[in-house]
């Protein structure tokens, strides 16, 4: 067993936080866990959060100091891994920026396009302000960043922070976990040729054993497509067949944008709206002092295989694995499309040194645009969040393929700053 690990978890009070403390008993065996800091500024949150983890802990029987403050330095003293999963402005901003961008007649989304902009201008600071704590009370610990939009702010990690950073994303082990089932293997069997960026990417090959099967793969998903009703989430077959690879769900709304649009402009409630109420009978789940095990209705909140993702790339880097996981990194040529300093989501070697992205072939030219043009977006985002360069920000919403004209684009980023001006000190300074 290796040297006694500290792990900060910053953010510890959203309601995901069990199903990373199940993941972290089931790696005992391979993960010297001597104490766990839980931090979050909410603090009700916190100590019902805290309060099932520590039931948790205890009723795994095992021997892990829990600790939780809402003092973030205090928290990330000594850590090795810091796991970032903060969400600023808590979940009524989110709302807001389903809802702003409809206004405009563009897609309300979490982390896909105007929304995924908001969030990411409310979050970089606050990933810079940990990245900076890190460095200077925890040298060397590498920050594992599961904030969404997860590209973007580690994009802007990588670009304005000084310590080790990867991007995790919990989307392409629900792949490989859905391929596993569907062929009747094991997921450490399968490795699949995963291209893109976060919430942006596609499948394009499938190997078990090495062994390539992605005719096969790709004959299932068509032929799955066939039996989707045409108003459903999903990819028609008429349109994989012209893309000649599996798109991620996020890209229905690139592909699906009118579908989705029209959908979004009748529904009563937003995502967010949905998961507010997920979250508050989650909360009062969390709360009974017989609960030792993460309820079931933690799945309807999303986030599958969260807590494997986390744990195994801990476990690769302590252990030094050097394992194949599919990360957000600097993409120093592994897909030839795109510049060698910007984050990409790819199969990386994960060892003690980090994250070795894998070179990949060539993105074909029916999906090298959009990806060249949204990661000009993130790269313009990640800017405005770290600088408040609004000349930045205009430029990143008129690159975005979502936003539709210059016009739109001056309305939506006047009407997002303003909508989050106390959570923006980088444009406005401390109010």
């Amino acid at each position: 067993m290796g040297r006694e690990l500290k792990i900060a978890v910053i953010g510890a009070g959203s309601s995901y936080t069990p199903e990373l403390i199940e993941g972290f008993v089931e790696a005992r065996a391979e993960l010297n866990l001597a104490r766990i800091a839980m931090m979050d500024i909410d603090e009700r949150k916190l100590a019902i959060v805290g309060g099932l983890a520590g039931r948790m802990l205890e009723a795994a029987g095992v021997d892990i100091e829990l600790e939780l403050t809402t003092d973030r330095q205090r928290a990330i003293e000594g850590a090795h891994y810091v796991i970032n999963q903060i969400r600023v402005g808590q979940m009524a901003a989110r709302i807001q920026d389903e809802k702003i961008p409809l206004r405009f007649g563009v897609i309300g989304q979490e982390t896909t396009g105007p929304g995924g902009f908001a969030k990411a201008l409310r979050t970089i600071p606050v990933a810079l302000d940990i990245a900076r704590d890190i460095q200077q009370l925890a040298p060397g610990a590498f920050l594992l960043n599961f904030t969404n939009p997860a590209g973007l702010i580690t994009e802007a990690l990588l670009r304005y922070g000084e310590v080790p950073v990867i991007g995790l994303c919990n989307l392409p082990i629900g792949i490989e976990m859905r391929l596993a089932q569907t062929l009747g293997v094991d997921r450490r069997r399968i490795t699949i040729d995963h291209v893109g960026l976060n919430h942006l990417n596609w499948l394009r090959g499938v190997w078990v054993d090495g062994q390539d099967i992605w005719k096969q793969v790709f004959q299932q998903a068509l032929e799955e497509a066939r039996q989707r009703p045409e108003d459903d989430w999903g990819f028609s077959a008429d349109l994989l067949e012209t893309l000649q690879c599996i798109p991620c769900g996020y890209l229905n709304y690139y592909y699906n944008h009118d579908r989705i649009l029209a959908k979004q402009l009748k529904a009563e409630k937003t995502r967010g709206e949905e998961v507010m109420e997920i979250e508050r009978q989650l909360m009062e789940m969390y709360q009974d002092p017989n609960l030792r095990e993460k309820p079931k209705l933690l799945e309807k909140r999303g986030g599958a295989y969260y807590s494997k993702v986390a744990v195994s790339l801990i476990s690769a880097i302590e252990n030094n694995k050097n394992e194949v996981h599919v990360v957000n990194t600097l993409n120093r040529g592994a897909i030839p499309n795109l510049p060698p300093d910007v984050v990409v989501e790819v199969p990386c070697v994960i060892g003690a040194s980090g994250a070795r992205p894998l070179v990949t072939a060539p993105m074909a030219p029916q999906i090298a645009g959009l990806t060249q043009q949204v990661k000009a977006y993130e790269v313009l985002a990640a800017k405005a969040g770290a600088e408040g360069d609004r000349r930045a920000a205009l430029q990143a919403l008129l690159a975005h393929p979502l936003v539709p004209s210059f016009s739109v684009a001056k309305g939506l980023l006047e009407a997002l700053l303003e909508a989050n001006r106390p959570f923006l000190p980088q444009f406005f300074g401390r109010e």
